[in-house]
């Protein structure tokens, strides 16, 4: 039984350039064809796939197996005129030999798309896929990118922010300096890649429809949420103000550290009161109060204790604040630290018992719920 090795040329390339009508079939009409090819376009990457050819058909003669290579080529511009003339080149070459078998050899994605209709006349054991060696790394990075710029999705995630950041680039250079540009580019793309690649995007895009179900749904949560952002409003204005009052000389360091102390305790409170809607909703709701909204709170308060404790430490080390006193006794900066960290931790095992004693559903059981409610809403 006798191996077909076709070689497919689907843009038609080695029949204009040698004008022999097609197919071409035998050891001899093919290395001929080779000779006409080459000299017509010597950098055509045909003349690579008729060689290599030639060279499988030798190593299956070498084997002791009857192999016959012959080439197809396109006869028409169109793709399905194209593939139809390969078709009955296929037709003729399977009635004359008789191949029990083939194996295709190309040199691009577009040759490779011919093969379901290769497979349908004879069975394909091999196909054999020819790059230039200078030029593989070329062709290579040009497939990938065709097949980049043919998903909406990668191309919506990365060419938008890029092109929005290259139409940026030129009114920032003629507003700022250029180290100025490019940090304000550089920091548009981080912000797009990030809000991309951490899904932000879609709860933003799910965002309205769980406001409109809380405000239908009556829950008083909505409230509380719009109360924390107030406090956390005013935790910043009140931090920036505390910042803004220290010494014209004092270190970035030491401004960051007096913003925390002064807006610590307004956050937390905000925090505390978004949580203490959301434990509401589940007394509203009748079902129990699950675990780890219970624990919230104190978690929150805790840990607002705990860097409050140490935004005091590092101002009371650097004399911008006076330590705590009680009962009239001046704390030390280490003494005043102890007690932050250890009624942190109490309100924190505080939380846990209390959830523990009262909660009816544990944290997996809240994310997996939640997992099934995104899972509906997409």
């Amino acid at each position: 039984m006798t191996t077909l090795v076709i070689c497919v040329d689907r843009s038609g390339a080695i029949g204009r350039a040698t004008n022999v009508p097609m197919p071409v079939a035998g050891w001899e009409a093919v290395r001929s064809l080779v000779t006409d090819a080459g000299l017509d376009d010597p950098e055509d990457a045909s003349v690579n796939c008729l060689l290599e050819s030639l060279r499988v058909a030798r190593d299956l003669r070498d084997e002791r197996e009857e192999s016959v290579v012959a080439v197809v080529s396109a006869e028409s511009d169109t793709p399905v005129g194209a593939d139809r003339s390969i078709a009955a080149q296929l037709d003729d070459l399977v009635e004359r030999y008789d191949p029990r078998a083939a194996i295709v050899v190309v040199d691009s994605a577009e040759d490779e798309r011919v093969l379901p209709v290769v497979e349908s006349r004879v069975p394909v054991d091999s196909v054999d896929r020819v790059v230039v060696r200078q030029a593989r790394d070329i062709e290579s990075t040009y497939y990938l990118l065709k097949q980049f710029l043919a998903d909406e999705q990668l191309r919506s995630t990365v060419l938008v922010p890029i092109g929005v950041a290259l139409l940026l680039l030129p009114v920032l250079f003629a507003r700022f300096s250029a180290g100025e540009a490019v940090a304000g580019v550089a920091g548009l793309l981080g912000a797009a890649l990030l809000y991309k690649g951490l899904a932000i995007d879609r709860r933003v895009a799910g965002m309205p429809e769980r406001v409109r179900e809380a405000l239908y749904a009556g829950q008083v949560s909505v409230v509380t949420y719009v109360v924390a952002g107030g406090l956390a409003l005013v935790g910043g204005f009140f931090g920036v103000l505390a910042a803004s009052e220290l010494d014209a000389g004092s270190p970035r360091l030491v401004e960051a550290v007096e913003f925390a102390f002064a807006a610590v305790p307004w956050f937390a409170v905000a925090g505390v009161t978004a949580a203490v809607g959301r434990l509401l909703d589940e007394l509203i709701r009748d079902e129990g109060i699950r675990t780890p909204y219970l624990n919230l709170p104190f978690v929150i308060a805790a840990v607002a204790l705990v860097v409050r404790g140490f935004a005091g430490y590092f101002l009371a080390q650097e004399a911008v604040r006076d330590p705590l006193s009680v009962y009239g006794m001046a704390m030390t900066p280490v003494q005043q630290l102890a007690a932050f960290i250890v009624s942190g931790i109490v309100v924190s095992l505080v939380g846990v018992k209390v959830a523990s004693d009262v909660g009816t559903e544990t944290l997996e059981d809240v994310i997996d719920a939640e997992r099934e409610a995104d899972g509906r809403r997409e």
